[in-house]
């Protein structure tokens, strides 16, 4: 009996070992795929990972805005729609200089946030302006 439950447990190992190992590229549950749908072409757009830094940090944006969905503020993919449209400057906006043309609705809480854009270097607002627009499809 004993040697019955030996064989039965080693061959349920074994099973185990074979239909569980070996193929970790396989088993990333859909990640891989996933990050490499996600890839996009950022070359028309060099600042973009310096624009999702301050998006991310000190620029507090993400707290309003979030990539695809509305939340206090539109969506990136909304702004960058509408930028791209219009052909005119979000960095311009972000400095005060230009009028809401997304939701001016929503003008006066981003009026608020103009005290600290407004002390962004002008690359500092491109870099924003690139990340925002790289998000747009």
């Amino acid at each position: 009996m004993k040697t019955i439950l030996k064989s039965l447990l080693f061959a349920t190992l074994v099973v185990f070992t074979i239909s569980c190992g070996g193929k970790k590229d396989d088993q990333d549950f859909g990640k891989k795929a996933t990050t490499e749908e996600t890839k996009t072409d950022n070359s028309a757009f060099p600042l973009a990972e310096k624009g999702k830094e301050i998006f991310e940090g000190k620029g507090i944006c993400i707290t309003c805005h979030k990539p695809d969905v509305k939340l206090v503020g539109p969506s990136l993919i909304d702004i960058a729609k509408i930028y791209k449209e219009k052909n005119t400057s979000i960095a311009t906006f972000l400095k005060g200089d230009e009028e809401a043309i997304v939701d001016p609705t929503q003008y006066e809480v981003m009026k608020t946030n103009f005290a600290l854009t407004k002390t962004f270097t002008d690359e500092e607002r491109q870099a924003l302006e690139q990340y925002v627009l790289s998000q747009g499809r």
